[in-house]
């Protein structure tokens, strides 16, 4: 389908040659003389993109864009404007506008810009596709977090899951690292392939071998049947190693082989067989500090290690606990069938309190156990497990580590974390809660990093 370009120019000439020139590159143009009879036309119509002057009769540049913000946001807007006015060209993209384009310009450098403009309206375009992709992924139900750290975490996923790159997923048990490859796989175009999970740290080390390249029938005693190992079953999709810290040291060279050139050998045969595999991998040790012992082949390191994703202990992204909180509620309270289920204040000053030395997973265990145990559809502290019901008693607010202004602005946050949570993330009625202004609340949270 053609793209559809709106042009706004009121000198004659300048308009006709611009409209049989872009007529001439394959676009639809349409053609208006001045400021009001383009934004009729923006009313009546969605074009892909607006070229407009900035100084026009009857309604200005500004005025066009404004109207098109306002009616057609999916419109991109490119604006013309002599030398002299670059300046307000400027204030125009900072109101919306995509980019400007000063007068005398050549057709060369108009057709650079329009190309920039599409090539990001498609990346645009591709960015919401995979969004939607993982709001509809099932690993994502508990990728839930408004923090700084996760969404670096979301973009790392998006931006990776186009590639065939090798992804080594790093943190703390219990932080999700499954998950995050999981919705990789989701979202690559591998996602109607094989999922295979190789537990590393469950494979005996003389069944390494076998496990991961298989063996023909005969290569050893019990080896009964030919059988294909994980490489070969995860052929056309991901093949994921968790815990790949634990690989033994004398199989680490035949892995790396492996993922380099992409052959197998099963035992018991010399015919390399080619395999066709995306590859993940996740840890949660240093597998720096393991190279420098000499517990971990460099090379491998490097093999593995081309796009790293950190995934932030539950500790370090506090905020994102009464999200996942309400999560993890609605989805035992459904599976329970305990039908509308609350959280008492209590509870929710201890969920917020405690430090997750389990991470996610504590959490998710800790609101299981709640659900079932609540009574009067209400979640009350007696209800969570004792080391976070005694959190409120041992917050880390008040730890002798601390300096009073630590102490002060650890509880301020978690105050204001609370206040957040009670309300459902509605600020206005927050900050009536907290006794405090909009704006001071606002501020507040852009201090604490709160989002």
């Amino acid at each position: 389908m053609k793209k559809t370009i709106l042009l706004i120019e009121d000198e004659p000439t300048i308009r006709l040659g611009l409209q049989h020139f872009l007529a001439s590159q394959g676009f639809t143009v349409t053609v208006c003389a001045d400021g009001e009879e383009g934004c009729s036309a923006i009313e009546t119509n969605t074009f892909d993109l607006i070229i407009t002057d900035l100084r026009l009769p009857k309604k200005n540049g500004f005025e066009v864009l404004a109207r098109a913000r306002a009616v057609s946001p999916s419109s991109g807007v490119v604006m013309m404007t002599a030398f002299a006015d670059v300046k307000d060209a400027v204030q125009a993209i900072k109101e919306g506008a995509f980019d400007y384009v000063a007068k005398p310009f050549s057709n060369d450098e108009l057709m650079v810009l329009l190309d920039r403009f599409f090539a990001f309206r498609r990346l645009e375009s591709e960015v919401q596709q995979l969004r939607r992709k993982l709001g509809q992924c099932p690993a994502a139900g508990s990728f839930i977090g408004e923090s700084a750290a996760m969404k670096a975490v979301f973009d790392r996923i998006e931006a990776v899951a186009a590639t065939d790159a090798p992804v080594l997923i790093l943190g703390e048990s219990g932080t999700g690292k499954e998950l995050v490859a999981n919705a990789i796989h989701e979202l690559s175009a591998r996602a109607d392939g094989p999922f295979v999970k190789i537990n590393c740290a469950a494979i005996p080390e003389n069944l390494f071998e076998s496990e991961l390249f298989g063996y023909e029938k005969g290569a050893f005693t019990g080896a009964t049947e030919t059988r294909k190992g994980k490489f070969a079953a995860a052929c056309g999709g991901t093949i994921f190693f968790d815990e790949i810290a634990e690989v033994p040291m004398p199989l680490q060279p035949k892995l790396l082989r492996a993922l380099e050139e992409k052959l197998i050998t099963r035992l018991g045969t010399h015919q390399p067989t080619k395999v066709n595999v995306r590859s993940m991998y996740a840890t949660s040790r240093n597998l720096k500090e393991l190279v420098a012992s000499g517990a971990f082949r460099e090379d491998l390191f490097y093999r593995i290690n081309v796009v790293p994703i950190a995934l932030p202990p539950l500790r370090e992204r506090l905020e994102d606990v009464p999200y996942l909180v309400d999560f993890f509620v609605k989805t035992y309270a459904d599976q329970f069938n305990r039908g509308e289920l609350s959280v008492s204040g209590e509870a929710y000053s201890a969920l917020l309190s405690y430090r997750y030395p389990g991470n996610v997973r504590e959490l998710k265990h800790a609101i299981e156990r709640a659900v079932i145990f609540a009574k009067n559809g209400v979640i009350d502290l007696e209800h969570l497990p004792d080391e976070i019901a005694a959190s409120l008693t041992g917050t880390p607010c008040l730890k002798g580590t601390q300096t009073l202004e630590e102490s002060v602005k650890c509880m301020e946050k978690t105050r204001i974390m609370k206040a957040l949570a009670e309300t459902s993330g509605k600020k206005q009625d927050a900050a009536r809660l907290l006794g405090i202004g909009r704006k001071a609340l606002w501020k507040k949270m852009k201090d604490y990093g709160i989002e």
